[in-house]
């Protein structure tokens, strides 16, 4: 895992470093929950989450004004020097000085925000979980569709990018070509995005390089976009038997995450927009309780039982 450096930290939450001597680079988190040292003020320091953000909120900021200098001395020393990444006041309740002074001793980034303490804190930990998530880079094209995340994938060369300049002229959204990075931000949820090198190109053979957001506008590209459906594009096999009523789903499995899949098949004249538009319509369709494979089943069995009857 390669971390998120404190100065990421301080440019996403608009945060006010106090300590601008210490070289806020250099410095990583590896872990997305926060911790509030309330206990380790107390001199409280078993089961202590050292490696998280610390942040202190009104309850600890009032409980630290009411220490002794003695008292302040010694607390403070004792959670600044125990190795924590860095340390957040909320609700722009800024420390005094001795607090600063020991902090700079041990290295430690102290950093001041506005807003109060649980919305911070929740917005800290659902950043860090999106960037410390396992990650994978794999091959194909993401898009969005109608607000669903489509993650089209097959041999270089197949059309993957033409399909995706189509969608994008049909009025969806880029995502990412050629290269996607996969998170994994829960069990439930992958997050598809560019690499910064590649955000909103589109690689045409016979072409060469073109600049989607510069072509159509910023309307046609999205940065980030969770991964809803997987369409595998594959050359036409005539002896290969394929899905034509759709009853069962299929799945394809990313980083232990399991998402639909479709298997395509291509062969001259088929227009592949159409169906990725489809399939994606379809999808919300099943969503919201609706299957079109198992209604057309549900008609022929009723109309084979009337045969029956008759």
């Amino acid at each position: 895992m390669s971390g998120v450096t404190i100065s990421a930290l301080i440019k996403k939450m608009n945060l006010e470093l106090l300590t601008k001597e210490i070289n806020t680079d250099k410095i990583k988190l590896y872990h997305p929950d926060v911790n509030r040292p309330a206990l380790q003020l107390a001199g409280y320091y078993e089961h202590f989450d050292r490696e998280r953000v610390q942040l202190i909120g009104v309850v600890e900021y009032t409980y630290m004004q009411r220490m002794t200098e003695e008292q302040r001395l010694e607390n403070y020393e004792k959670l600044l020097s125990s190795e924590i990444p860095c340390i957040i006041f909320s609700t722009n309740n800024r420390p005094g000085e001795t607090f600063l002074k020991i902090a700079s001793k041990y290295k430690v980034p102290v950093m001041l925000s506005e807003k109060k303490t649980s919305p911070l804190m929740a917005e800290i930990i659902r950043w860090l979980n999106v960037e410390l998530a396992p990650t994978i880079s794999i091959h194909g094209v993401l898009v969005d569709v109608y607000g669903e995340g489509v993650l089209i994938t097959g041999e270089s060369g197949i059309g993957k990018s033409e399909a995706a300049l189509e969608l994008i002229k049909r009025g969806h959204r880029l995502v990412s070509d050629d290269v996607v990075e996969i998170r994994k931000v829960s069990d439930e949820t992958l997050v598809g995005s560019a690499p910064d090198i590649t955000r909103h190109f589109i690689e045409l053979r016979g072409i060469g390089i073109i600049d989607v957001k510069t072509l159509f506008g910023v309307e046609a590209v999205k940065n980030t976009q969770a991964i809803d459906m997987v369409i595998n594009l594959e050359d036409w096999d005539k002896d290969k038997e394929y899905d034509r009523l759709g009853l069962e789903d299929h799945y394809t499995e990313f980083l232990g995450n399991k998402i639909v899949c479709h298997n395509i098949p291509i062969r001259p004249g088929r227009n592949l927009a159409i169906i990725v538009e489809s399939a994606a319509v379809n999808y919300r369709q099943k969503k919201m309780g609706y299957n079109a494979a198992r209604e057309l089943y549900n008609r022929v069995q009723q109309n084979l039982a009337r045969r029956d009857d008759d």
